[in-house]
């Protein structure tokens, strides 16, 4: 476990890390009935107006969906309750804009539909981490981070905190300075040698706090000394007042992981709630892989 011994040190308000799965605050969105006037809409007798060949051509899309070794122009006509040439007209339509393709008298999805299949999936995997980093959040009461290595580069993926469990804030740019987070260092010691020492050529340590590791050697010498899937621990080196604490995560050849943080006088609670996240990861390491790709 790499921890580093500290002194007290005057905790300073650094600026806020983005939350890719806390989208801000919207406005209620406005429902249409129709037969009733849109808000938006001048006068009182404006209404919803359907396009009926959207209605079809989403019809023929949902048949085709459904019928994975394809199906016949007839076919879907007849299962739509569409006219034979009306059929023929949205069936063509659609194969010319990519959402379905034809083969041997066949239809079937295209490219345009499987990445809206595609985007759905992984909004849904996005979901499921939220929820889970959330339940944690409260379960532990610290704020949560999920992170992973990815084209040689850190990215946090996810950040679930509360107002009684604040994240810490951005002050240094987050992949520039992997070397002085615990996130960072724990990334880092999943990846081989010759890795490590390519993210440091593009990234070098460089002094964040008074308390930040002082060269890339003194780094590298860490990380090595770091035990596989053992708990990553940071004293103010990144920000003052603050101690973190990341779980490794290994699924392939991607390294994530999932940390926490808390101010530096609750230091006493980062290792005791470091291993109830480590405990709680094996119980879910199914979800959290299977979302990995987010």
């Amino acid at each position: 476990m790499a921890t580093v011994d500290t002194a007290p040190a005057e905790p300073h308000a650094p600026p806020s890390l983005p939350r890719p799965c806390a989208p801000p605050a919207q406005r209620a969105p406005t429902v249409t009935v129709p037969g009733r006037p849109h808000p938006g809409a001048a006068g009182s007798s404006a209404a919803v107006t359907l396009i009926g060949s959207v209605q079809r051509a989403m019809r023929l899309l949902e048949t085709v969906a459904a019928r994975p070794y394809g199906a016949p122009a007839k076919q879907l006509a007849r299962e739509t309750g569409l006219a034979l040439p009306t059929a023929y007209h949205l069936l063509r339509t659609l194969v010319h804009e990519g959402y379905l393709r034809r083969e041997k008298g066949l239809f079937f999805l295209g490219e345009a539909a499987e990445r809206l299949g595609s985007s759905g999936a992984q909004q849904k995997r996005r979901s499921t981490v939220a929820d889970t980093l959330a339940h944690w959040r409260d379960s532990i009461g610290v704020p949560m981070y999920y992170a992973a290595y990815r084209d040689g580069e850190i990215e946090v993926l996810c950040v679930s905190d509360s107002r009684e469990a604040p994240a810490v804030e951005e002050w240094a740019g987050f992949r520039e300075t992997g070397h002085a987070h615990a996130i960072g260092q724990c990334l880092l010691s999943q990846l081989d040698e010759d890795a490590r020492r390519d993210h440091l050529a593009r990234h070098p340590v460089q002094a964040i706090t008074p308390y930040t590791v002082r060269d890339n050697d003194a780094l590298l010498r860490r990380l090595a000394r770091t035990r596989r899937m053992e708990p990553v621990v940071e004293r103010q080196e990144y920000a003052l007042g603050t101690v973190c604490a990341a779980v490794p995560i290994t699924v392939g050849t991607t390294a994530a992981t999932v940390a926490i943080s808390l101010p530096a006088h609750q230091a006493d609670r980062l290792l005791p709630a470091a291993h109830r996240l480590q405990a709680e990861i094996g119980r879910h390491i199914g979800s959290l892989t299977l979302s990995i790709s987010i």
